[in-house]
């Protein structure tokens, strides 16, 4: 493992941006991972956000910052607010929320669910209110989103690099641990010598459906929105207004 440690480490980057959306199950399954190596070669992972239910918004719809409550958009205000005090709160926010709504089958997109997974984490609930009251809030998630779709992104996972780059993914339903978690960190760090190349993909067998289905049943269960495939990676939009 050492030695895994020091390939990585010598040809990665120490630093990544990582845009989430925390009602996503693939962005959550891929944090998984990403902590893990982050924990194994002390990177430093700076989580950013991005609205599944902005880039998905019909026309005529609201936007999620002109609803009192908006799932995802709602869950990023409040971490916002504890990032402006601490990235590491944040990391719990979305660890904990995203636990709760992928493994768990909770509703942490509920106000009261909300207040008491801060509470939980040792965190004043308040800070639900306090996100909420804070118009502030709107324009630093709407400033990180806007960074994706400005990249050509369009969903998340999304990784930013310090040279710029951006990468989707990667999509998985089964994240590594350990050496395998290090050496696809080396994988996906490794694209960015090639600035070109733009693509490479599995397709998803039935068997690939099936086992996929089965790790987000607690998400599927708890949701309060209907999710949407564009031939990409199943993405979420909100009920309509």
């Amino acid at each position: 493992m050492a030695e895994l440690a020091e390939l990585a480490g010598s040809t990665a980057p120490s630093t990544v941006d990582f845009h989430f959306d925390v009602m996503c199950p693939w962005a959550y399954q891929t944090s998984l991972w990403m902590r893990d190596v982050r924990d194994q070669l002390g990177l430093t992972v700076n989580w950013r956000f991005f609205s599944l239910e902005e880039v998905n918004r019909r026309e005529g719809k609201k936007h999620p910052w002109e609803r009192d409550w908006s799932y995802g958009w709602s869950m990023m205000r409040i971490g916002a607010v504890l990032r402006r005090r601490d990235m590491a709160l944040l990391d719990a926010w979305y660890a904990r929320a995203g636990r709760a709504l992928h493994v768990e089958g909770h509703k942490p997109h509920e106000p009261e669910v909300a207040r008491h997974l801060l509470s939980e984490l040792g965190i004043d609930p308040a800070v639900v209110d306090e996100a909420m009251a804070d118009p502030t809030t709107h324009d630093e998630i709407r400033a990180e989103h806007r960074k994706v779709i400005d990249a050509g992104g369009f969903g998340v996972p999304t990784l930013f690099f310090p040279d710029g780059q951006c990468l989707f993914g990667p999509v998985l339903y089964d994240p590594p641990s350990g050496d395998a978690a290090l050496r696809l960190w080396h994988a996906t760090t490794a694209w960015l010598e090639f600035p070109h190349v733009y693509e490479l993909k599995r397709p998803k067998t039935r068997a690939d459906e099936a086992a996929i289905t089965e790790v987000f049943r607690p998400y599927l269960e708890a949701r309060d929105w209907v999710s949407i495939d564009r031939g990409k990676v199943v993405e979420f939009r909100p009920p309509p207004a």
